[in-house]
């Protein structure tokens, strides 16, 4: 994990070469961070090194989205949520 916010639930991933190599794993990570209410955003280095600028874009649009409507079946909502935020399940690789 390279960066993170708990108060909005964001992790952000930059990535190198040799995530290529361990694409299963890191699946299996995000899915179980996801789990936990976390969204997860990935990029690449060499996006983050050439394109500075739409990164953050990307980082600041997630962030000013209204979070989602808490599942209720994962114990959220009115009185369980505590401000959890979930992605459903969609990992926003850029």
């Amino acid at each position: 994990m390279d960066f993170v916010c708990l108060d909005r639930k964001l992790i952000v991933e930059v990535d190198g070469g040799q995530h290529l190599e361990h694409s299963a794993s890191d699946a299996k990570r995000t899915a179980s961070l996801e789990a936990r209410g976390f969204r997860v955003l990935r990029f690449w280095n060499n996006q983050v090194l050439k394109d500075l600028e739409s990164v953050k874009e990307v980082i600041w649009q997630v962030l000013m989205a209204p979070p989602p409507i808490p599942s209720p079946s994962r114990g959220e909502g009115e009185r369980g949520s505590q401000g959890r935020e979930r992605n459903h399940g969609e990992t926003q690789s850029v």
